[in-house]
């Protein structure tokens, strides 16, 4: 059976010095379903959706396992999916505009935690959708799923993501309001 963890992350006033970040993540095995949440000040959106993720991984009891990881972040999904991590770590942690990559410790302690692990597989989703809103056009939100993600999830499947997804955003809100 795989583990699927959702994630999110979010951070509030991010242009300024006093800004707060959370992030929240879900972990689902089977019926078994384990949340959690956190937060920083002083931070940035991309730390605090890269930080879900690291901390939904650490808090794994075993190795080799089979993963499906779950963000709206096109940060985290891309770097994964299109394997930027392979040519920063060929060119000494520098990126193609030959600057020094940004989170390059969150970035080295993600990559030890999934290389720790038989599979881990990445999906995009839309954050902040409105399930309960009937001017959702949940037709077209699942067309982009497919297309970000290949037709191997049903409808009812990207529905259930999405709730979860939406759930990984609640909880960042929480942490963020327990900081402020």
């Amino acid at each position: 059976m795989k583990i699927r963890i959702y994630t999110d992350g979010g951070c509030s006033g991010n242009q300024s010095k006093e800004n707060i970040g959370g992030w929240g993540a879900v972990l689902e095995y089977g019926e078994h379903i384990k949340e959690l949440h956190g937060g920083e000040v002083n931070t940035t959106n991309n730390k605090m959706e890269m930080t879900a993720l690291l901390r939904a991984l650490e808090a794994l009891k075993k190795d080799g396992l089979e993963i499906e990881v779950f963000s709206d972040s096109s940060y985290l999904m891309n770097c994964f999916r299109d394997k930027w991590y392979v040519k920063w770590q060929k060119n000494g942690w520098v990126n193609s505009k030959k600057e020094p990559v940004e989170n390059r410790e969150l970035w080295e302690s993600l990559l030890a935690l999934v290389e720790k692990h038989a599979k881990v597989d990445f999906y995009r989703v839309k954050g902040h959708v409105n399930l309960s809103s009937a001017k959702t056009d949940f037709d077209a939100l699942y067309q982009k799923f497919v297309e970000w993600n290949g037709a191997s999830f049903s409808f009812d499947d990207f529905k259930y993501i999405t709730e979860k997804n939406n759930r990984c955003d609640e909880l960042a809100n929480i942490a963020m309001d327990e900081l402020r």
